[in-house]
Protein backbone atom coordinates (compact mmCIF):
# COMPACT_ATOMS: atom_id res chain seq x y z
CA UNK A 1 0.00 0.00 0.00
CA UNK A 2 1.39 3.39 -1.02
CA UNK A 3 1.65 5.82 1.86
CA UNK A 4 0.31 9.19 0.80
CA UNK A 5 -0.75 12.09 2.98
CA UNK A 6 -2.53 15.05 1.45
CA UNK A 7 -3.70 18.49 2.68
CA UNK A 8 -7.00 18.57 4.51
CA UNK A 9 -9.96 18.35 2.14
CA UNK A 10 -13.15 20.09 3.35
CA UNK A 11 -15.21 17.47 1.47
CA UNK A 12 -14.12 14.79 3.95
CA UNK A 13 -16.76 15.93 6.45
CA UNK A 14 -19.51 15.50 3.85
CA UNK A 15 -18.17 12.08 2.87
CA UNK A 16 -18.28 11.06 6.53
CA UNK A 17 -21.86 12.35 6.89
CA UNK A 18 -23.04 10.53 3.75
CA UNK A 19 -21.48 7.23 4.82
CA UNK A 20 -22.74 7.62 8.39
CA UNK A 21 -26.30 7.98 7.06
CA UNK A 22 -25.91 4.77 5.02
CA UNK A 23 -24.60 2.86 8.03
CA UNK A 24 -27.31 4.22 10.33
CA UNK A 25 -29.99 3.35 7.80
CA UNK A 26 -28.59 -0.18 7.37
CA UNK A 27 -27.96 -1.04 11.04
CA UNK A 28 -30.35 1.39 12.78
CA UNK A 29 -31.57 0.37 16.21
CA UNK A 30 -28.27 -1.08 17.49
CA UNK A 31 -26.39 2.19 16.83
CA UNK A 32 -25.99 4.65 19.69
CA UNK A 33 -23.68 7.19 18.03
CA UNK A 34 -21.47 7.68 14.99
CA UNK A 35 -18.30 9.79 15.04
CA UNK A 36 -15.83 11.04 12.44
CA UNK A 37 -12.37 10.17 13.82
CA UNK A 38 -8.82 9.95 12.55
CA UNK A 39 -6.82 12.58 10.73
CA UNK A 40 -9.54 13.42 8.20
CA UNK A 41 -11.62 14.69 11.14
CA UNK A 42 -8.95 17.25 12.14
CA UNK A 43 -9.36 20.28 9.87
CA UNK A 44 -5.80 21.62 9.97
CA UNK A 45 -3.66 18.58 9.17
CA UNK A 46 -2.44 16.40 6.36
CA UNK A 47 -4.00 12.94 6.25
CA UNK A 48 -4.22 9.73 4.30
CA UNK A 49 -7.48 10.33 2.38
CA UNK A 50 -9.37 7.55 4.18
CA UNK A 51 -12.46 8.44 6.21
CA UNK A 52 -12.41 6.78 9.64
CA UNK A 53 -15.80 6.26 11.23
CA UNK A 54 -16.33 5.11 14.82
CA UNK A 55 -19.72 3.58 15.52
CA UNK A 56 -20.86 2.95 19.08
CA UNK A 57 -23.37 0.12 19.41
CA UNK A 58 -25.47 -1.38 22.16
CA UNK A 59 -24.57 -4.98 21.26
CA UNK A 60 -21.30 -5.78 19.46
CA UNK A 61 -22.45 -9.37 18.77
CA UNK A 62 -25.22 -7.98 16.54
CA UNK A 63 -22.51 -6.54 14.26
CA UNK A 64 -21.19 -10.07 13.74
CA UNK A 65 -24.72 -11.25 12.96
CA UNK A 66 -25.29 -8.35 10.52
CA UNK A 67 -21.90 -8.22 8.80
CA UNK A 68 -23.59 -9.09 5.50
CA UNK A 69 -25.34 -5.71 5.70
CA UNK A 70 -21.94 -3.99 5.75
CA UNK A 71 -20.77 -6.23 2.90
CA UNK A 72 -23.81 -5.08 0.90
CA UNK A 73 -22.61 -1.48 1.45
CA UNK A 74 -19.26 -2.41 -0.13
CA UNK A 75 -17.27 -3.16 3.04
CA UNK A 76 -14.93 -6.04 3.75
CA UNK A 77 -15.20 -7.55 7.24
CA UNK A 78 -11.78 -7.62 8.91
CA UNK A 79 -12.97 -8.94 12.31
CA UNK A 80 -11.31 -7.45 15.39
CA UNK A 81 -8.18 -6.66 13.33
CA UNK A 82 -5.82 -6.42 16.30
CA UNK A 83 -8.11 -4.68 18.80
CA UNK A 84 -10.15 -6.98 21.05
CA UNK A 85 -13.78 -5.90 21.17
CA UNK A 86 -13.66 -3.96 17.91
CA UNK A 87 -15.29 -4.97 14.64
CA UNK A 88 -13.41 -3.41 11.74
CA UNK A 89 -14.60 -2.97 8.16
CA UNK A 90 -12.85 -1.31 5.22
CA UNK A 91 -14.12 -0.11 1.86
CA UNK A 92 -12.40 0.54 -1.46
CA UNK A 93 -13.66 2.51 -4.44
CA UNK A 94 -14.06 1.08 -7.96
CA UNK A 95 -10.34 1.55 -8.63
CA UNK A 96 -9.45 -0.48 -5.54
CA UNK A 97 -8.32 2.56 -3.54
CA UNK A 98 -9.21 2.51 0.16
CA UNK A 99 -11.82 5.15 1.01
CA UNK A 100 -13.33 4.27 4.41
CA UNK A 101 -12.62 2.44 7.66
CA UNK A 102 -15.45 1.68 10.07
CA UNK A 103 -14.65 0.78 13.67
CA UNK A 104 -17.55 -0.66 15.68
CA UNK A 105 -17.28 -0.69 19.48
CA UNK A 106 -19.69 -1.31 22.32
CA UNK A 107 -20.71 2.04 23.80
CA UNK A 108 -18.30 3.80 26.18
CA UNK A 109 -15.41 1.35 26.09
CA UNK A 110 -11.93 2.79 26.64
CA UNK A 111 -11.07 2.64 22.91
CA UNK A 112 -13.99 4.93 22.10
CA UNK A 113 -12.97 7.46 24.72
CA UNK A 114 -9.34 7.33 23.55
CA UNK A 115 -10.24 8.01 19.91
CA UNK A 116 -12.61 10.85 20.76
CA UNK A 117 -10.23 12.46 23.25
CA UNK A 118 -7.38 12.37 20.70
CA UNK A 119 -9.53 13.96 17.99
CA UNK A 120 -10.93 16.65 20.28
CA UNK A 121 -7.51 17.44 21.75
CA UNK A 122 -5.95 17.85 18.31
CA UNK A 123 -8.74 20.18 17.19
CA UNK A 124 -8.41 22.25 20.38
CA UNK A 125 -4.57 22.31 20.28
CA UNK A 126 -3.55 23.31 16.74
CA UNK A 127 0.15 23.52 17.67
CA UNK A 128 0.19 19.78 18.50
CA UNK A 129 -1.94 19.04 15.45
CA UNK A 130 0.63 20.77 13.22
CA UNK A 131 3.45 18.75 14.85
CA UNK A 132 1.47 15.60 14.09
CA UNK A 133 0.85 16.74 10.52
CA UNK A 134 4.54 17.49 9.99
CA UNK A 135 5.52 14.09 11.41
CA UNK A 136 3.06 12.34 9.08
CA UNK A 137 4.44 14.20 6.06
CA UNK A 138 8.03 13.29 7.00
CA UNK A 139 7.16 9.65 7.57
CA UNK A 140 5.24 9.44 4.28
CA UNK A 141 8.38 10.68 2.49
CA UNK A 142 10.60 8.29 4.46
CA UNK A 143 8.31 5.24 4.02
CA UNK A 144 6.43 5.80 0.73
CA UNK A 145 5.82 2.07 0.22
CA UNK A 146 6.00 0.82 3.81
CA UNK A 147 2.77 1.32 5.74
CA UNK A 148 4.20 -0.49 8.78
CA UNK A 149 7.22 1.84 8.91
CA UNK A 150 4.88 4.82 8.60
CA UNK A 151 2.55 3.56 11.37
CA UNK A 152 5.43 2.58 13.66
CA UNK A 153 7.01 6.00 13.17
CA UNK A 154 3.86 7.69 14.49
CA UNK A 155 3.37 5.37 17.45
CA UNK A 156 5.37 7.21 20.13
CA UNK A 157 3.94 10.60 19.21
CA UNK A 158 0.37 9.26 19.15
CA UNK A 159 0.75 7.60 22.56
CA UNK A 160 2.09 10.85 24.05
CA UNK A 161 -0.75 12.87 22.51
CA UNK A 162 -3.33 10.32 23.72
CA UNK A 163 -1.97 10.64 27.26
CA UNK A 164 -2.21 14.44 27.05
CA UNK A 165 -5.66 14.22 25.45
CA UNK A 166 -7.10 12.01 28.16
CA UNK A 167 -5.67 14.24 30.92
CA UNK A 168 -7.07 17.31 29.11
CA UNK A 169 -10.50 15.71 28.72
CA UNK A 170 -10.58 14.82 32.43
CA UNK A 171 -9.71 18.42 33.35
CA UNK A 172 -12.61 19.64 31.21
CA UNK A 173 -15.00 17.23 32.91
CA UNK A 174 -13.84 16.86 36.52
CA UNK A 175 -17.15 15.44 37.75
CA UNK A 176 -17.47 12.83 35.05
CA UNK A 177 -15.59 9.60 34.51
CA UNK A 178 -16.62 9.58 30.85
CA UNK A 179 -16.10 12.34 28.27
CA UNK A 180 -19.18 13.87 26.68
CA UNK A 181 -19.85 12.57 23.21
CA UNK A 182 -20.41 14.83 20.24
Amino acid sequence: MKVEVVPHDPSWRGKFEAEAKLILSALGDNIVDIHHIGSTSIPTIYAKPIIDILVQVKDIAKIDEQSSVMTALGYKNMGEFGLPGRRFFRKNNEEGIRTHHVHFFKINVAEVQRHLAFRDYMIAHPEDAIKYSDLKRELAKQYPNDIEGYVNGKDGFIKEMERKAIEWKQLLQPNSSKPNLD
